[in-house]
């Protein structure tokens, strides 16, 4: 073989290799898979119109102008989040369908269940945070407690005497009124609620003595002059109600309720899907609109890693382990 026609056998092979080069990352991108191809479906355990429900429908919203796919929210309240939970289990780990955990389903549900149909550690695969939120004691507008001081002497005075409405046993409503109970040595009669508009109406008619949940939540009750909060469960008041005293300036001990809600998927989701999925997150979170409303609710937009995810759950077990073991939250 003459130079000549070497040199242009060794050009045509290079030209070969670019070729086949610049065709790979074709190849891999043609290969990778498209997400979402179709509707994702955001589970809430909670009813329409709950905080986590509120925060959800508003990420889902901005969600689907990203994706350019439907975003649903399938409501399924009751059983503190099992049958929810379940039902991702039930579901291929695709990214196409998401759960709206909360230290209830993630952090207490395994506390308290002896048989539980799912493992937070197995079965998912933590996104974001989405929110806090801030816990208020409220009565009836008719309450015979004008003041956190007064529901708190009669508690001491005859245990079991002061009723109060939670969403069942191990909801976040539930453990944050024995984390305080716990700190203020009371015994406090728990009447658990399937659905929130029931436990609402119980407290607003003085069926049950009180309830602590988010002023968002109860401020329909509120403007109606049906309920009548008492105090806040944090260190400072809220600054959209400067007027409600905190509970360790109504006389009670200084605790937070501080609930809060996160979007998990199903482990075994490729990681692909999983870092898009908190990337859109991240984005959708980051929006004016997005804070915007969620604010305007009563919320504090907290986004996250995964990892600081799972040490809030982490965190969670530890501080209410001790309400199991001394029995303020049965096991079943």
């Amino acid at each position: 073989m003459t130079r000549a026609r070497q040199m242009m056998a060794s050009g045509a092979r290079r030209r070969q290799l670019l070729a086949a080069a610049a065709a790979l990352p074709l190849a891999a991108g043609a290969s990778a898979p498209v997400f979402p191809s179709r509707t994702v479906r955001i589970i809430v355990p909670y009813s329409v119109g709950i905080g986590p429900d509120v925060v959800s429908r508003t990420v889902a919203m901005e969600l689907e102008r990203r994706w350019s796919q439907p975003v649903v929210i399938e409501n399924k309240p009751g059983a503190s989040g099992i049958v929810a939970f379940n039902e991702l289990r039930q579901t291929a780990p695709d990214g196409h369908t998401l759960f709206v955990g909360d230290t209830g389903s993630l952090a207490v549900n395994p506390l308290i269940h002896a048989s539980l149909p799912y493992d937070v550690e197995r079965d998912i695969a933590p996104l974001t945070t989405l929110f806090r939120a801030t816990f208020v004691l409220h009565v009836s507008s008719k309450s015979r407690f004008n003041s956190l001081g007064e529901l708190i002497a009669q508690a001491r005075k005859a245990p079991r005497s002061v009723s109060y409405a939670s969403f069942g046993n191990g909801h976040p409503s539930h453990v944050a009124v024995e984390t305080f109970a716990r700190a203020a040595n009371l015994d406090l009669l728990h009447v658990p609620f399937k659905d929130g508009g029931t436990q609402m109406s119980a407290v607003a008619n003085g069926d049950v003595d009180f309830t602590t949940l988010s002023m968002n939540t109860m401020m329909p009750l509120i403007k109606a002059g049906k309920i009548r909060p008492l105090a806040v469960a944090a260190r400072t008041r809220l600054a959209e109600f400067p007027d409600i005293p905190t509970f360790a300036e109504a006389g009670g001990p200084p605790v937070e309720m501080r609930p809060w809600a996160g979007l998990v998927a199903r482990a075994g989701t490729p990681a692909p899907i999983l870092q898009q999925l908190h990337r859109d997150l991240m984005h959708a979170l980051g929006t004016d609109a997005v804070r915007e409303r969620i604010e305007a609710a009563g919320f504090q937009l907290a986004p996250s890693t995964p990892q600081q995810m799972r040490d809030l759950i982490a965190a969670d077990v530890a501080q209410y382990t001790p309400l199991v073991r001394e029995g303020r939250v049965t096991k079943v």
